[in-house]
């Protein structure tokens, strides 16, 4: 068999595809970030209507450019929760506005072969929003977010996604200097919810692109 790789990633993807939908999310497959990216802005997000737009952190979602298409896009108040030029204080009004946006983006620190999004959050805007809130939440997912069940996902996001977060923020927690958990009492600890979404209560509202790449944390 020629790209036996590429084969196997397919088929886990679609597998994952198939849990997904059966727990009531709308899921898409892309084969890169520029593939996922065109999925959003021309079969997603046209047809929602949407007035207002806004995010949480997710390396995947800047990385597969989808937030530099739209951060200045004139068709949407955009939410800019990212906008370094703001206070934290006003970073933190955008954050609550965000949770009434018609559309929020954002990715998932691991997913389960069984169609579960296992998410833990600083602040909690993040999963707040994908609970409730914003009318539609896109999320942006890499084939390495990928785990076999809520216990391994928990587990990367704790000893990896975590850690790395921590480094690149530059927080002065314990795991961005050992590279593990060590469920610390820092003032800088980005661990503080967890949430498991078995399913999407309202058929369709959040959707998923799965992406055949490595993506974010």
């Amino acid at each position: 068999m020629e790209n036996p790789i590429d084969n196997y990633w397919k088929l886990k993807l679609e597998s994952v595809k198939q849990r997904l939908e059966g727990n009531r999310f709308e899921v898409y497959i892309a084969d890169s970030s520029e593939e996922a990216k065109n999925i959003a802005l021309k079969t997603i997000i046209p047809p929602l209507g949407a007035k207002t737009l806004s995010w949480g952190g997710s390396v995947s979602f800047v990385s597969t450019g989808l937030f530099h298409a739209l951060k200045d896009n004139p068709d949407f108040e955009v939410i800019n929760t990212f906008d370094q030029s703001l206070s934290p204080e006003q970073k933190f009004e955008l954050r609550r506005r965000s949770l009434m946006a018609d559309l929020f983006i954002t990715g998932t620190n691991a997913i389960t072969e069984e169609g579960q999004l296992v998410n833990l959050d600083m602040i909690g805007n993040r999963v707040a929003a994908i609970m409730w809130g914003p009318k539609t939440v896109l999320l942006i997912v890499g084939r390495n977010k990928i785990c076999p069940n809520i216990e391994d996902a928990m587990c990367r996001v704790k000893n990896y996604a975590a850690p790395v977060n921590c480094m690149k923020l530059d927080k002065k927690t314990p795991c961005a200097k050992a590279g593990f958990c060590h469920d610390c009492s820092s003032p800088d600890r980005i661990c503080n919810y967890w949430t498991i979404t078995e399913k999407s209560f309202e058929k369709g509202r959040i959707k998923i692109i799965l992406v055949n790449e490595a993506l974010g944390f």
